[in-house]
């Protein structure tokens, strides 16, 4: 094999496969990337048994001799962020692989590259068309409420659900629960009826990562043990969660009796970050006190101080009062525009708050036990 390639370009697509391969693993050959040469493109492989992908790089390449090489992570990696050429060449002999620069040479031992597993492409007829912005947004509104720690196995991940057009991912830890809905175009009757389609999060974070504004849209095709993923330049698969996914539709019952009350996400989060200076891990707990044209957010830990910030709100009704974690209500902050505008409905002390926005964003926050 020998071929010459733009180094950002590869080493843009080379950094994406590698973080697909494992820091450690008794199987020494997933320490690598795989690199294919032929018909006019490059194509790096990487997997961990459980995640893999298939990345397609066909501009900045030339090929002068077609072939196959295992470039091992941790090396090339560096190779790649630490050159300053414009271009590279690769080159494979009997044993190794060498990398050129203007003014460099590196040779690293090379494995075998027909013992590295193979990373299937996506032969489906059957999936759901999504545009990117959604599918951006129903990664990112969604997966930091997941729970990758928890015991139980289906909280460390997205749960995907597609019928027709609709297309609903939700992420809860058990304790807040985020879900996003939007509108995908059904291939072939594709749709996750009856299966429980949980993505662990760092495979559907990886997915997120891959898309590009340029690719336009997604596919996604779910199947019974795994989901695939597919671009104009990649092709990621990720193995599935197993486990019952908790009923999240009754955690987000209509409520008749609530009190709504319309904000907008920069001048609360803004808030928020005052109140929060003086809480600390212990404390997390924030008192959010509706009335009297006022939200005002109160902090005290013992150790620190107390803090108390006000924030006018179209609300004039009874006084509510309920404690949540901070840290919960700026993530939802976090993954919208600062001048978006969301509706909070709040019943009591004991009840949860549910945030929603109309672009079909909703968000559950368990309330915090009073001290005494």
């Amino acid at each position: 094999m020998k071929i010459s390639c733009n180094r950002e370009i590869l080493a843009s697509a080379f950094q994406l496969a590698a973080s697909v391969a494992p820091a450690r693993s008794p199987k020494e050959i997933l320490h690598n990337v795989r690199l294919t040469a032929t018909q006019g493109a490059v194509r790096l492989t990487a997997t961990d048994t459980e995640v893999g992908i298939r990345l397609e790089i066909t501009e900045g390449v030339e090929i002068e001799a077609e072939g196959t090489a295992l470039l091992p992570v941790a090396r090339t990696g560096a190779i790649l962020r630490e050159s300053s050429d414009e271009t590279l060449r690769l080159a494979t002999d009997d044993s190794a692989i060498q990398i050129f620069g203007s003014r460099s040479k590196f040779r690293l031992p090379g494995a075998n590259p027909d013992e590295f597993p193979p990373i299937e492409g996506f032969q489906e007829e059957v999936y759901h068309e999504i545009s990117v912005p959604l599918f951006r947004d129903l990664v990112k509104r969604t997966v930091f409420a997941t729970d990758a720690e928890s015991s139980r196995y289906a909280l460390g991940g997205v749960l995907l659900e597609m019928d027709g057009d609709s297309v609903t991912a939700v992420g809860t830890d058990g304790r807040r629960l985020a879900r996003m809905e939007g509108r995908g175009v059904p291939v072939g009757d594709h749709k996750t009826e009856g299966m429980s389609t949980i993505v662990p999060t760092r495979a559907i974070t990886l997915m997120e990562r891959a898309v590009t504004d340029s690719d336009g849209v997604v596919h996604l095709a779910a199947r019974s043990n795994d989901l695939l993923l597919r671009t104009p330049r990649c092709v990621i698969y990720s193995r599935l969660v197993e486990g019952r996914y908790p009923n999240w539709r009754q955690v987000l019952p209509r409520r008749d009796n609530a009190v709504q009350i319309e904000m907008i996400v920069g001048p609360l989060f803004a808030a928020l970050r005052q109140a929060s200076i003086v809480t600390d891990h212990e404390s997390r707990g924030i008192d959010f006190c509706f009335g009297d044209g006022t939200l005002r957010l109160e902090a005290n830990t013992a150790s620190i101080g107390s803090s108390q910030v006000e924030l006018p709100i179209p609300y004039a009704g009874e006084p509510i009062t309920m404690k949540m974690d901070h840290r919960f209500v700026a993530d939802f902050c976090r993954v919208l525009e600062p001048e978006q505008a969301f509706l909070i409905e709040i019943e009591n002390e004991n009840s949860p708050a549910l945030m929603s926005t109309d672009d079909g964003y909703a968000y559950v926050i368990m309330p915090m036990a009073k001290e005494r």
